[in-house]
């Protein structure tokens, strides 16, 4: 399961753009929808408004009722087929409509509407929906009044024309904005990413020995890290430089009295003598990785097929009696992300060791299934390593002198320098019979 903490920055991003595009834009094209058809409404009782009181100010008072002009100012009130009608009742009848409510026949219901209060709906007469606006008014003087009901209506169907109008338009520019937002997006992620890329490429060039520090121009953001990088690459540096002065005084200290107990009777001893090459095969290790200089290992890659190739051809002139058959794999693109020197060491005393252990064949195989994962496997046909002793092989600080022929000494420096890279050291059974041992350098689960 992946942890949402190492979710891609393209995935993220990608979140996001779906958000905007699926969620995002339709929500603020059904809130402007909504608020365009709320104004739509607004206006059209402002609208009706606007003639109801011109109505009004136009109705004449006479014995026998109302009389209005034929024809008013409101234009759209004047024309037939449209749609808003004006119609006006008395007691319930029809006293006066306007020219475009020829055709229509309604009958609106008064009973809850009270003198001097107007009301604005929407009804549905005949199947149709329409906005109303009814107003009850008292006309006359002192001497006679008389109730007259004005009702202004507007049909629906304008206010959904315009409506679907505004639709299609705001579908286009919607559709404009995703397009930009989403080109926005992509070029922020771009333009964003550069410095992380950056930053990468000088790192992978340090990994690879080309420079020792981060020197980019960076964005504010990443200052920190960049120093905080540089400052932990120079605290290494140091540390190394050292680590390695004192490893090195101390190897050659120990030379001297080492060469004076060899030359001393004591040394006479077998068991002795045994003890003292160990000790000093272990100085002249020491010794060697101390020559190496305080370079960082990390920084390094080291092409593993030509130290294998000289590894092989060195093994096939020592033991060239026991006329060993090697079968080596390994492409030429696999590198070993540390020092050539240490490689040098982990798979020479490796095969070295199944040279001594074997009868006649010795299977070499290292791969890189995957970026930053280093397999090597090696295998012989000898008589193998007890499984219940496997484990003690592998235990830090025991002694691996005294197992069997060909899994000696060696295999103390090789456990050392497979842990100081935070490999893994496993011990199995070949297909040949004999042991098969695999070191796993995963570098990216490391970082």
């Amino acid at each position: 399961m992946v942890n949402s903490s190492q979710i891609s920055l393209k995935i993220r991003q990608g979140f996001i753009l779906v958000f905007v595009l699926i969620i995002a834009l339709p929500a603020l094209f059904f809130s402007v929808g909504r608020a365009y058809y709320s104004s739509l409404v607004d206006a059209t009782e402002k609208t009706l408004e606007a003639h109801l009181y011109s109505l009004i100010s136009e109705v004449e008072f006479v014995s026998n009722g109302l009389e209005m002009p034929r024809s008013i100012l409101a234009p759209e009130l004047n024309r037939l087929n449209s749609d808003t009608y004006a119609l006006v009742y008395q007691d319930s009848s029809l006293v006066w409509y306007s020219e475009s409510a020829v055709n229509l026949s309604i009958s609106p219901d008064f009973s809850g509407n009270q003198a001097g209060a107007s009301e604005f709906e929407r009804v549905e007469y005949n199947g149709v929906l329409f906005w109303q606006l009814s107003l009850t008014v008292i006309l006359g003087n002192a001497e006679q009044s008389q109730q007259a009901r004005f009702v202004l209506l507007k049909k629906n169907d304008a206010l959904m024309e315009l409506m679907s109008g505004f639709r299609n338009t705001l579908v286009n520019w919607m559709l404009v904005m995703g397009v930009v937002i989403a080109g926005l997006m992509a070029f922020g992620f771009v333009w964003n990413a550069r410095p992380l890329q950056r930053l990468d490429k000088e790192i992978k060039e340090i990994e690879a020995g080309e420079r020792d520090k981060i020197t980019g121009l960076y964005p504010v953001e990443l200052l920190t890290i960049k120093s905080d990088l540089n400052l932990l690459l120079e605290s290494q540096k140091r540390q190394k430089e050292r680590y390695r002065a004192s490893l090195s005084d101390l190897a050659h200290a120990l030379k001297t009295p080492l060469a004076v107990i060899k030359s001393s009777p004591l040394a006479k001893d077998a068991d002795a003598q045994e003890q003292l090459d160990r000790i000093n095969v272990m100085i002249e290790h020491q010794l060697k990785r101390a020559a190496t200089g305080a370079s960082d290992t990390w920084k390094k890659q080291t092409s593993v097929k030509p130290v294998l190739d000289s590894i092989l051809n060195a093994m096939t002139k020592v033991y060239h009696d026991k006329h060993i058959q090697f079968s080596s794999e390994c492409a030429e693109e696999v590198a070993f992300l540390g020092d050539k020197t240490d490689l040098m060491e982990i798979l020479g005393n490796i095969i070295d060791n199944a040279c001594k252990a074997c009868n006649s064949l010795v299977d070499i195989n290292v791969s890189a299934p995957k970026k930053r994962l280093l397999i090597i496997e090696v295998e012989d046909d000898g008589p193998g390593i007890p499984e219940h002793r496997r484990s003690e092989l592998l235990t830090r600080g025991t002694r691996l002198d005294t197992y069997e022929a060909g899994h000696g000494v060696g295999m103390a420096i090789v456990s050392d320098l497979v842990k100081s890279y935070h490999g893994l050291m496993q011990i199995g059974t070949s297909k040949h019979g004999g042991a098969k041992f695999t070191i796993e350098f995963n570098h990216e689960k490391n970082n």
